[in-house]
């Protein structure tokens, strides 16, 4: 059985991998970290888990953390890289849902998040956890820096036509309009989060720049071999009144042999063993609902000129865009079932 511990109990990404582990066949939840209310049984703040759970929230202790099999950090950006070293060095694992590991660039990491970093070394051996493509360097990690939820869909997006060995899109020409529910912005007491001014409400944020655009373009060249190609491309994202789901749309130019492509049939080649990765038949359009609680990720593509290609992509937010990717990533650190406590089928309506 994998002791598990989660610093950041009281968050929507805390909870909500809280929620996977208690029907994981293989994990125990042992450690459960709340600054703010130490002593206070989980099942009395969320009662959706009353006869699930006794777990009560302490202190963050370091020595507690480090009994356990793996650590994960559900905490605001810069918390997990303070503490990582002594819990590797202790053989515990650690996956990091915030931004630590995230970056390799140490300086696009300081521009973004406003901080230096902790652990430069201990960064360098980290692996970005997105599964579908890193599954060999995860299973050895010691370290994961989980990926923003923008960027998991934008990445699983475009792999296929990236890692094809022929030029089929035009990198340059990439726009991402993304759309988030708010629970991505965290659980947190904000004006710009209260009902009142999100219902009945749509808007863009982050035009002029956004964290997650510095990790789309690290990874991208990592997926496609190329650098310097994905600076300029276009990421705006907006927040839309719901709770949860996430839906990007990528909009590309087409090659010539991108034009002659069959683009349907590289999609369901490349993620015919995924079993998290749904490439919808042509023609279909994912909706956020179809994905809500479930750790899927659906995929849609559209060719409404010869020379352009739409990519559509859904997901929940905090299931494949967070906690359930954490979860699917300790799963392959422990060699497990890949998809052990993460068989929820979606809720709808």
């Amino acid at each position: 059985m994998i002791s598990v511990g989660i610093v950041g109990g009281t968050g929507y990404t805390g909870v909500e991998l809280l929620r996977l582990l208690l029907r994981h066949p293989n994990a125990e939840v042992k450690v459960l970290t709340s600054r703010t209310e130490n002593g206070r049984r989980v099942d009395d703040m969320f009662p959706s888990l009353r006869g699930h759970t006794d777990l009560c929230y302490s202190d963050l202790n370091i020595d507690a953390l480090k009994q356990c099999d793996v650590v994960f950090f559900a905490t605001p950006h810069g918390v997990a890289m303070k503490h990582a070293e002594e819990l590797v060095a202790a053989n515990t694992k650690v996956i990091d849902l915030a931004a630590d590991f995230r970056l390799q660039d140490l300086a696009q990491f300081e521009k973004w998040y406003g901080m230096q970093h902790a652990c430069p070394e201990l960064l360098k051996d980290s692996v970005y956890g997105l599964s579908e493509l890193n599954r060999d360097k995860i299973k050895q990690a010691n370290v994961i820096g989980n990926p923003g939820c923008y960027p998991t869909t934008v990445q699983l997006g475009l792999a296929p036509v990236l890692k094809s060995s022929d030029a089929l899109v035009k990198p340059e020409s990439i726009i991402i309009d993304a759309k988030s529910g708010v629970s991505g912005a965290g659980r947190k007491a904000s004006l710009g989060m209260i009902y009142s001014e999100n219902s009945d409400n749509f808007k863009a944020y982050g035009v002029a720049g956004h964290r997650h655009h510095p990790e789309i373009v690290e990874a991208l060249e990592n997926i496609s071999g190329q650098k310097g190609v994905f600076e300029h491309i276009l990421f705006v994202p907006h927040l839309v009144p719901m709770i949860r789901g996430m839906l990007s749309t990528i909009y590309i130019d087409l090659t010539e042999a991108g034009q002659q492509a069959d683009l349907q049939a590289l999609y369901e080649q490349f993620y015919a063993n995924e079993q998290f990765v749904d490439v919808m038949p042509a023609g279909s359009s994912p909706e956020t609902r179809s994905v809500r609680g479930a750790n899927e990720l659906r995929i849609a593509l559209y060719k409404p000129q010869p020379t352009k290609l739409v990519i559509l992509v859904a997901q929940d937010n905090l299931v494949k865009g967070a906690a359930g990717q954490a979860v699917q990533n300790m799963n392959l650190m422990f060699g497990c079932a890949e998809h052990a406590g993460l068989q929820n089928i979606a809720l709808l309506p």
